[in-house]
């Protein structure tokens, strides 16, 4: 049953229009009256939501909107239990765009786009903006066809250093702060996440890494220097395959 992210309060009964890229994607079916489809909302962060999905059947078909009435209610979750937050340098090219889409397949919370030494994407002003909001998109349409019903958010972009600026939490043990690192002293992934941790902050850089002093600012404030094995991942592979060993098993 095709699945579309309603970011509104949803009650069974009521008569809707879908916002119009959820519209846009009925047409391109060509879904029409009678239609059942699933809608969620994107879970607790949404004013009015209850989580989990609903059922929907499509009662008109426009040029430009689509009408649906809510149904039954299903409080399904296939979220982990463990939050884990990406904060990523931002590679270049497509890699972004894919490192977002198979974080959100994966159950991510959260990613935060950041810009440091090395990075090569540079962004500001309306083009960050405009970055940020196809993002989100790409979230959105990963947990339309993953089944995930809580969207992770893609924060505005942001450089490091404004980043590190943010407190600390205050139980390392429950939020720890991981910083993905080639240093001898590092540990392995399951070393340093703590087994009674609730949410995990991972902090990995772009092509070519963070530079010293950017690892040593981060290390200043709290983050434990993590390493995945002997290989040198690419900088989207790395933030993806370290979700993935936490995520897949929760």
């Amino acid at each position: 049953m095709p699945r579309f992210y309603c970011p509104t309060s949803l009650t069974p009964g009521d008569l809707l229009d879908l916002p119009a890229s959820a519209a846009r994607h009925v047409q391109v079916l060509r879904l029409q009256p009678g239609d059942v489809i699933t809608l969620f909302n994107g879970g607790p962060d949404v004013p009015g939501s209850c989580g989990g999905e609903f059922e929907a059947t499509v009662t008109q078909m426009g040029r430009s909107h689509v009408q649906v009435q809510v149904g039954a209610h299903t409080l399904v979750e296939r979220e982990a239990a463990l939050q884990v937050h990406l904060a990523v340098g931002m590679p270049a090219n497509e890699r972004m765009d894919w490192l977002v889409e198979k974080a959100s397949e994966l159950g991510v919370a959260s990613i935060q786009p950041l810009m440091t030494e090395r990075s090569v994407l540079r962004l500001s002003g309306e083009r960050a903006d405009k970055k940020q909001a196809h993002w989100q998109s790409v979230a959105v349409a990963a947990c339309e066809q993953c089944g995930g019903n809580r969207v992770p958010r893609v924060h505005a972009v942001m450089t490091l250093a404004q980043w590190l600026k943010a407190p600390a939490p205050l139980d390392a043990a429950q939020s720890p702060r991981l910083l993905f690192s080639l240093r001898p002293e590092s540990v392995g992934l399951r070393e340093a996440a703590h087994p009674t941790a609730t949410d995990i902050t991972f902090l990995s850089g772009p092509e070519g890494g963070l530079s010293p002093a950017e690892e040593d600012a981060a290390l200043a404030q709290g983050f434990a220097p993590v390493t995945l094995g002997p290989r040198v991942l690419r900088s989207e592979t790395a933030a993806i395959a370290a979700a993935a060993a936490l995520l897949i098993s929760g």
